[in-house]
């Protein structure tokens, strides 16, 4: 199970106690927000996209942010799509709705957007559509094996 693999990687770094199960779904930042109690910006997405060889390439964003497709293309060189959920299962490990950077499989590149560094404490998912992590920035950065900050979002902070 997806969460176990989340579950198993976070007690490695001592963080198993920061995940939260609810009884309702997770699975989008709305519904996120509303089990967690936080305005939506705070809820990280892990948006999955095809990487230039059979891999992935995850971007963890604020839930107020969207991807520029420009800025994507400049950062990575190659246009922003998206996997779909047999792809998401297969590259990542998770299951859409519980995308998250932690257990994920060997290939995954995880990039932390810009549009979350203006927060202290932010909850990504935890490998299910009925959970998340509360963490620091910086637990984010030592948790999700991160490769570099990146600008690629846009549309955030606008109502934050």
């Amino acid at each position: 199970m997806s969460i176990e693999r989340a579950r198993a990687h976070l007690r490695a770094l001592g963080l198993e106690d920061k995940i939260k199960e609810f009884p309702v779904s997770s699975a989008t930042v709305e519904l996120a927000a509303k089990a967690v109690g936080c305005q939506p910006a705070r809820i990280v997405k892990t948006l999955s996209f095809a990487g230039p060889e059979d891999d992935c390439i995850l971007v963890l964003a604020a839930g107020d942010a969207r991807i520029d497709n420009a800025r994507f293309k400049a950062q990575f060189g190659l246009k922003a799509r998206m996997l779909t959920p047999d792809q998401a299962i297969r590259l990542t490990g998770h299951a859409v709705g519980g995308v998250c950077p932690f257990g994920v499989e060997p290939g995954a590149k995880v990039y932390l957007d810009e549009s979350i560094r203006r927060f202290q404490v932010v909850y990504p998912a935890a490998g299910s559509a009925n959970s998340a992590v509360e963490l620091t920035i910086a637990q984010l950065e030592a948790a999700s094996g991160f490769l570099q900050w990146v600008d690629v979002c846009k549309g955030w902070g606008e109502d934050a």
